[in-house]
């Protein structure tokens, strides 16, 4: 199931420090998940402060 980073992003980089992949980038105001290298590992969901990142 692929994972979506939502407007609730706070821009912390929680999420990125502890992609196994490094596929989250900082973009205009939030982060954004690169679909095409996420392994969908769930890492960045346990580690959201907000929970901005949702299963799509």
């Amino acid at each position: 199931m692929a994972y979506r980073i939502t407007d609730d992003c706070t821009a912390c980089g929680s999420c990125a420090e502890e992609c196994p992949v490094s596929c989250i980038e900082e973009d205009d105001d939030i982060y954004v998940i690169n679909q095409d290298e996420c392994t969908e590992c769930g890492t960045c969901v346990e580690v959201c402060p907000v929970d901005a990142i949702i299963e799509e």
